[in-house]
């Protein structure tokens, strides 16, 4: 069935009447491919290319192919004009777009944009000191990139996309139910809502627009981080399809222990143990702190669960100034075992005190506990 000098659709396809879509599909790439302006440089190429997608945005969509298939390139019951109803130029169509955005109402269509690309998470363990200070750190993981080869298009080189013939470049597609006079528009399910398909796709990327690479990244990370935190980066994800923006990376942060300081908040503690003389007579230590050792006076009589603070010695505050403090617990080491000498020493020093002294002492020991739980 052909009106005038047009071809019959599955004549310039090369396809049976009952050709699959896919057969139908595979024929149009085939073609595509062989008749790109970009590729053959003969004169009728551009004609021929322009025919094979005419073609194929009749007979790759169900509807027009049922309408083709029934009446040809003849509406139906058409007069002496013998309109072409795939050719965008009739009425119903003029009516449609006025009212929908579409060329022949003056508006424009809506297409979708290029995507964006994914978030990635990256799992980062820092030492207590790298938390605590800050410090710089080069990672390195797998991501998708912009295909080289094709720069983002998808298309092989010298080649283009073309424009979606099964919705027109508009990325949308429009269906009329003949009953209720009711227009559903979804996103094209053969350009993906893009309003571009890929002829000839890129060999490196097979039309994806983006290959897997490694990417190397130093990461900045603050002073006073912690674990169960993040850090994002934006635009280090990955990148969108077909020249689509890049997504954020989000780097979670894993604090390691450290051998004798605990991190409370921004404080840092450290007990400190001493034995009975030196908690007994006092004495001037050297502390361990984060910044290297600082003199502490222990006095005489330090009893257990005694606190003492380094101010400033803590974790600097997160996205501000200052620094938290360190915190020094005591604890007074009675010792398990005694040499003869020892055990001499410390009879000796059990009779010299007055159980009347240590009786007190008890009791004001007894208070101090009475009136930090409000008895």
């Amino acid at each position: 069935m052909t009106t005038g000098a047009k071809r019959d659709y599955y004549e310039v396809l090369g396809v049976s009447r009952g050709a699959s879509p896919d057969e139908i599909k595979k024929a149009y790439r085939r073609l595509a491919r062989q008749y790109h302006p970009d590729v053959n440089r003969e004169d009728s190429a551009e004609s021929k290319f322009k025919e094979i997608n005419e073609a194929y945005e009749v007979l790759s969509d169900e509807q027009k192919r049922a309408m083709y298939d029934r009446f040809g390139h003849s509406a139906p019951g058409g007069g002496s004009a013998g309109y072409d109803p795939f050719g965008g130029g009739d009425a119903f169509s003029t009516i449609f777009d006025a009212f929908f955005g579409g060329a022949g109402g003056g508006g424009q269509r809506t297409q979708r944009g290029p995507q964006r690309g994914a978030d990635l998470r990256y799992n980062l363990r820092l030492s207590f000191e790298e938390a605590v200070f800050g410090c710089e750190k080069e990672i390195e993981f797998r991501r998708l990139e912009g295909c080289p080869s094709c720069k983002g298009s998808g298309a092989e080189p010298g080649t283009d996309p073309v424009r979606c013939p099964k919705c027109g470049g508009s990325g949308e597609v429009r269906q009329r139910a003949p009953l209720f006079n009711m227009v559903t528009v979804t996103i094209c399910d053969s350009c993906g809502g893009s309003g571009t398909v890929i002829p000839i796709p890129c060999r490196e990327c097979r039309g994806e627009g983006r290959v897997r690479q490694n990417h190397r990244l130093i990461v900045k990370v603050p002073a006073g981080v912690d674990s169960n935190q993040q850090i994002r980066i934006s635009g280090e994800g990955e990148s969108g399809p077909r020249g689509g923006t890049f997504g954020n990376l989000y780097v979670a942060l894993d604090v390691q222990q450290h051998a004798i300081f605990l991190r409370d908040g921004n404080d840092i503690i450290l007990e400190l143990k001493l034995n009975v003389a030196q908690a007994a007579l006092g004495e001037d230590l050297e502390v361990s702190t984060l910044d290297g050792t600082e003199k502490l006076r222990i006095p005489p009589g330090t009893q257990t669960g005694q606190t003492f603070k380094l101010r400033s010695k803590g974790v600097p505050f997160l996205r501000q100034n200052g620094r938290g403090d360190q915190i020094v617990i005591i604890r007074v080491m009675v010792p398990a075992k005694l040499n003869d000498q020892q055990r001499r020493l410390f009879t000796e020093l059990a009779h010299t005190f007055d159980p009347e002294d240590q009786s007190s002492r008890d009791e004001g020991f007894l208070g101090r506990i009475k009136d930090a739980l409000g008895l």
